[in-house]
């Protein structure tokens, strides 16, 4: 006896039809859930037009608060020559590349800008001697402090800020979504218990 053909299966739902159901009419679509889809679209367009005049802004901004801070440390601070009061220790492995990244902390003597004599800790290369010098960049007040922010790392300083402007707008946008989702999500709660309270008693009454 020939076995009959299987019958022909559905082809499976495709996703986008699953990701967009709030869009589809549908008996079980609530008003809620087409308002979510709403505000979802919302928020997504408003992301997309606000995220590169954000950045612009901000990057803008940062550039040019690191401008103005690169000036005014290029004109309070002052690099200087500054003498050893005692040995640096020596690195474990002269020579290696672990030993060229590695400073120690070690007393200077330097005068400050207004001819004051002035001692500070500072970080400088491992096996230098008391009676070494080396350069220190030392401001105003006489303190030994970082050098002026050089071009580079204003670049680097405004393209940090840009980048975290990218990525807080649509954060923005996430958090603001799932807000509304949970409001909704109470308000359909809210709703459905007020719905089984009319519904129940018809349903438990016994005849």
């Amino acid at each position: 006896m020939a076995r009959g053909n299987r019958p022909a299966q559905p082809p499976p739902e495709e996703l986008p039809r699953v990701l967009l159901w709030r869009w589809r009419r549908n008996p079980l679509r609530r008003r809620s859930d087409l308002t979510q889809a709403w505000i979802a679209l919302g928020l997504f367009l408003a992301v997309l037009a606000t995220t590169p005049a954000v950045v612009l802004l901000v990057g803008d901004g940062a550039y040019r608060h690191f401008q103005q801070t690169a000036r005014h440390e290029a004109g309070t601070r002052h690099d200087t020559t500054a003498v050893l009061v005692h040995d640096v220790p020596r690195h474990p492995e002269p020579g290696s590349d672990e030993a060229k990244g590695t400073l120690y902390p070690v007393t200077v003597r330097f005068t400050d800008p207004h001819g004051q004599p002035r001692t500070a800790k500072t970080d400088v290369e491992p096996g230098l001697h008391a009676g070494d010098t080396v350069r220190v960049w030392v401001s105003d007040e006489g303190k030994v402090t970082d050098p002026p922010l050089t071009p580079e790392r204003v670049r680097s300083h405004t393209l940090g800020c840009a980048l975290l402007a990218a990525v807080a707008v649509p954060l923005i946008g996430a958090a603001c979504y799932g807000y509304v989702g949970r409001r909704l999500e109470r308000r359909n709660l809210a709703e459905w218990d007020s719905a089984w309270a009319r519904t129940a008693p018809r349903w438990t009454t016994f005849t």
